[in-house]
């Protein structure tokens, strides 16, 4: 089965006060003015400044209740979709649902991880049990720190990242809505694997072995370019499987929300998919790229901005580490 009867209630962002600008990060880096911009497109990014994941998730959380008009007694399930837990046990969102005052509501908890397509991955495997009638109503949260792990010996890849939360909570749409979900898909090919990745702090190189000789092992290491022309390579074809199991084509979508992953490759992909100025939704000039908390920050900017209003469609697209591909065509 591939459409589901799954709407989008409400949505809710938080950025933490701490703003880098590209100009800071030129002298942090010792780069002539305008370097850091030119390379990443990003002009401010948010660090994170003594909050944590979930403190951050639970921000977000509670403001897409806000926008909803629902309240924590309204939730069945959370789900916290990171690429970065807070700490290796419990699951983050556990912890969200304790800093939002809810440690002995029972409401399950659990997290999914595909890195930056992470609530894309959590959205479609959640999506199922809500069309069936498992959960009734969903909240799905999406909180990153990436300052913390920054390799600045590679500034073209440090200089991409910032951190922030957003959350989304999702139903079943009601026989006279039309919200769904006409299609998703998720491929991986792991001979990618190692093109973007954390290599140390798990079971393989466990925090026990951390040391100054091997302290890279432990921060964001990535092959940028060769990331971008394994994607590219792969991503039409991936698109053209998608939309034919939708029924649609990317000209029928009112918005097309890309992982914000960096400014170049948005633009190259725009570019390639032959996707309008109107249909694209670019905020990574004032967020960077949040991970997985990047498609839902898009998603809630586009709803709030007016850009995405009921009986449109749209199209979830993005990247990640593994490396996989996924997408994902809904009728907001």
């Amino acid at each position: 089965m591939q459409t589901r009867r799954t709407k989008i209630l409400g949505t809710g962002k938080y950025l933490p006060s701490r703003q880098v600008t590209a100009e800071q990060l030129d002298e942090q880096l010792g780069k002539r003015k305008g370097w850091v911009f030119k390379k990443s497109g990003v002009r401010i990014r948010h660090y994170a400044d003594g909050e944590t994941v979930s403190q951050m998730g639970a921000k977000a959380a509670i403001a897409a209740l806000l926008d909803a008009r629902l309240s924590f007694r309204d939730i069945d399930c959370i789900i916290c979709t990171n690429s970065i837990p807070e700490q290796p046990i419990p699951c983050t969102a556990a912890i969200i649902q304790m800093e939002m005052n809810q440690g002995e509501s029972g409401v399950p908890c659990f997290d999914v991880n595909s890195t930056c397509l992470s609530f894309l991955a959590g959205f479609d495997l959640i999506s199922y049990l809500v069309d069936s009638g498992r959960y009734r109503r969903v909240l799905i949260v999406a909180p990153e720190i990436a300052s913390v792990g920054l390799n600045y010996k590679d500034p073209e890849s440090s200089i991409l990242f910032g951190d922030g939360a957003a959350a989304v909570i999702i139903g079943k749409s009601t026989d006279d809505e039309h919200s769904r979900i006409l299609a998703s898909r998720i491929e991986t090919y792991g001979s990618g694997h190692s093109l973007s990745e954390v290599r140390g702090g798990g079971s393989k190189l466990p925090s026990t072995q951390y040391g100054r000789s091997n302290a890279d092992e432990y921060l964001f290491q990535m092959q940028g370019e060769a990331l971008f022309r394994k994607t590219s390579k792969l991503l039409p074809e991936f698109l053209n499987r998608l939309f034919a199991d939708a029924g649609a084509q990317m000209s029928g979508m009112k918005l097309v929300i890309p992982h914000q992953g960096s400014a170049m490759a948005m633009r190259l992909l725009q570019k390639k998919l032959e996707i309008s100025d109107s249909q694209f939704m670019n905020i990574i000039e004032n967020h960077g790229n949040t991970i997985a908390a990047s498609l839902p920050m898009g998603l809630h900017e586009a709803i709030h901005q007016g850009r995405l209003k009921r009986g449109d469609y749209l199209a979830l697209v993005g990247i990640s580490a593994g490396v996989s591909l996924g997408g994902m065509v809904l009728e907001y």
